[in-house]
C-alpha cells in the first residue's frame, strides 16, 4: 500500500478546498437610506476573473431603480451600485437572493436607516429570503456577527495556513497553546482598533504582507535543524504576536466593509471576534484529530514530512503574494 505523509495529505485537502474559495466567500448587500424612500444599493458577489457566482438580488416590488446599475469587477468581487426608490420604505417587505440555494456561500445584508440605526442579517442557502423588520434585538446582532466571524475565518485560507504552519513548527503542546493565545490576543487588538477607527492600514498591502508572513513561517520550518533552536522555535509566541497584529487588520477589513451597528457596537465587535476564535479553534482541533487519525494508519518520518509541507506552504503563500501584488490598482468596468 502506498504511504503518504500526513502533513501532505492535509495540505492536499486544504489546496483542493481552496479551489472553491470563491464559492465559499460570502456575498454582501449594503442598503443605505439617503432620503425618505430612497436607498443607495451596493451588491457584491464573489468573482474569479470575469466570472461571477450566479446570485441575483430581488428587492421588494415597490423598489424601482432610478438608473442602470454601475457594474465593476474589483478585488475578486463583482459589484453593482445603484439608487432605488422604494415607495413606502423597506420595513415589512422581503429581500431575497435568487440562486443562493444552489451555492455553498452566504450573503450578509446590511441596511442603514437615516437615523443611523442598522439592521443586519445573514442569508444562507437554507434561508435565502428575509423580511425587513427595521428593529433588531441585541441577541439578533450577536448571533449574526458571531456566525459572520466563524464564516470569515473558515473561508480565510491564508489565516488558516498560517495557523497550520505554526502547528507544524511547534512540537510542545503547552508552547503551541501559548503561541495560539498570543496570535489571538494580537489580532484581537488590531481588529478592535481598526474596526473602531483608531488606526488603519491599506487593505491590499495588508493582504499581500499576510501572504509573506506565511512564507516566513514556512522558511523557519525549512531551516529547522536537530539540536539547533532558532528564535522562532524558542519564542514562537513572539513571532505569532507580531504577525497576529498584521492578521488583525485583515480581519478588520471584512468587518469595516460590513460596518458595526451604532446601537450595539461592543456586542457586534465582541461576538465577531469570538466567532473568529471559535472558527480558529475548530480548525486547530480538526487538524489535531486528523494527525492522530492518519498516524494510526500511516508511519512516516516526521522530519521529511514537515520539510515537504513547508515547501508546499511556502510555494502557496508566495503565489498568493504575487497575485495580491498584481491586484494593486486593479479594477474592471463592465
Amino acid at each position: 500500500m502506498r504511504r503518504f505523509p500526513p502533513t501532505l495529505l492535509l495540505l492536499q485537502v486544504c489546496l483542493a478546498a481552496s479551489a472553491f474559495a470563491d464559492e465559499l466567500r460570502p456575498a454582501y448587500l449594503s442598503i443605505r437610506e439617503t432620503s425618505p424612500d430612497e436607498f443607495s444599493v451596493l451588491w457584491k458577489i464573489p468573482a474569479l476573473g470575469d466570472k461571477r457566482l450566479g446570485l441575483y438580488l430581488q428587492l421588494p416590488d415597490a423598489c424601482v431603480p432610478k438608473a442602470e446599475p454601475v457594474r465593476l469587477i474589483e478585488n475578486s468581487a463583482y459589484n453593482e451600485r445603484w439608487t432605488a426608490v422604494c415607495s413606502g420604505g423597506l420595513r415589512g417587505r422581503p429581500i431575497a437572493i435568487d440562486g443562493l440555494r444552489s451555492t455553498a456561500t452566504d450573503a450578509l445584508v446590511r441596511i442603514e436607516y437615516r437615523d443611523r440605526s442598522v439592521e443586519i442579517t445573514r442569508l444562507t442557502p437554507e434561508t435565502p429570503r428575509y423580511l425587513v423588520v427595521g428593529i433588531q434585538s441585541r441577541w439578533d446582532v450577536a448571533r449574526t456577527y458571531f456566525l459572520f466571524g466563524v464564516d470569515h475565518i473558515l473561508a480565510g485560507y491564508d489565516h488558516l495556513l498560517f495557523v497550520f504552519a505554526l502547528i507544524l513548527l511547534i512540537n510542545n503542546l503547552w508552547m503551541l497553546i501559548r503561541t495560539i493565545t498570543a496570535f489571538t490576543l494580537a489580532h484581537s487588538i488590531t481588529l478592535a482598533g481598526a474596526s473602531l477607527g483608531y488606526f488603519s492600514l491599506p487593505q491590499l498591502p495588508v493582504e499581500a504582507t499576510i501572504a509573506l508572513s506565511i512564507a516566513f513561517v514556512a522558511g523557519e520550518l525549512i531551516k529547522q535543524r536537530p539540536g539547533e533552536r532558532r528564535l522562532s522555535e524558542s519564542y514562537p509566541w513572539v513571532v505569532a504576536f507580531a504577525f497576529g497584529l498584521l492578521h488583525g487588520f485583515g480581519f478588520a477589513g471584512a468587518l469595516k466593509e460590513t460596518g458595526l451597528p451604532q446601537t450595539d457596537v461592543p456586542v457586534a465587535l465582541l461576538t465577531f471576534n469570538i466567532g473568529v476564535e471559535a472558527g480558529q479553534l475548530l480548525f486547530v482541533a480538526s487538524v489535531s484529530i486528523a494527525f492522530v487519525a492518519v498516524r494510526t494508519f500511516v508511519t512516516v518520518p516526521a522530519a521529511p514530512a514537515r520539510l515537504a509541507a513547508a515547501y508546499v506552504i511556502g510555494t502557496v503563500s508566495m503565489l498568493w503574494f504575487v497575485v495580491r501584488i498584481s491586484n494593486f490598482g486593479a479594477g474592471v468596468h463592465l
